[in-house]
């Protein structure tokens, strides 16, 4: 137990110690074992979850990760559109490059076999000519005819096939004109004669036809001109 105490003298010479204050401690309070502070409300008492402080710094850390999650989602789409475009930009060039990769080929063909068929003309021009009248030029006309049909099956299986156009209508993408004549069996630009043959090469031009056109029936009572009687064909330039 704590006071302040004073001293005193009596009568007697002796010294008594007394109280001069009282205790700063309730007897009551001492006596149920409870300090001044204890049992006062608190000011949080009965509260749940998180102060408003705490709430308001969820909300913004929240609003922070959405815009993040939107910027990704953008970033994410422009660099898809960006992946899109260079896939069809490869398949595009890949196919560009298989077409121009063809054209190539068939030029190189076209070409090669271009520089081949005046050997070929000259082969049907001789077997044309040829007539024998004996055994051993038989022999050699048969052993002739046995070359220029593998040359020709050697075009075949290359896709190379002649063209066919007498009675045909005049065609400039497939017939070059060299003559025009006046004509009564055949009318007016219908091809008259084969004056060295075309050829395709899978559906493409390899060679154009030259040819003599038709100008049609002359005049009346097939009478020609002067000029023409004299030369009979008009040379095309």
């Amino acid at each position: 137990m704590s006071g302040d105490f004073s001293m005193s003298g009596d009568s007697n010479g002796e010294t008594n110690l007394e109280p001069t204050t009282q205790s700063v401690f309730d007897p009551n309070a001492e006596a149920s074992g409870e300090s001044p502070s204890e049992g006062a409300p608190s000011d949080n008492a009965g509260d749940s979850g998180l102060p408003p402080a705490d709430e308001a710094g969820s909300g913004d850390r929240a609003s922070q990760l959405e815009g993040q999650l939107a910027a990704l989602r953008a970033e994410h789409e422009a660099l898809n559109g960006q992946y899109m475009r260079l896939a069809a930009d490869f398949d595009n060039f890949r196919k560009r490059q298989s077409r121009d990769s063809d054209d190539q080929r068939l030029q190189i063909t076209c070409t090669t076999l271009g520089e081949i068929l005046p050997v070929v003309d000259n082969f049907d021009r001789a077997r044309q000519q040829l007539n024998p009248q004996h055994e051993e030029a038989q022999a050699l006309h048969r052993s002739y005819q046995g070359l220029y049909k593998q040359l020709v099956d050697v075009f075949k299986q290359l896709g190379v096939s002649p063209m066919r156009v007498e009675g045909e209508a005049f065609d400039p993408s497939l017939h070059e004109a060299v003559l025009r004549e006046p004509s009564d069996d055949h009318l007016d630009g219908v091809v008259m004669e084969e004056l060295q043959r075309g050829y395709h090469l899978n559906g493409r031009v390899l060679r154009h036809a030259l040819v003599k056109v038709s100008m049609g029936p002359g005049p009346a009572g097939g009478a020609a001109p002067e000029a023409q009687a004299d030369a009979p064909g008009e040379q095309v330039g």
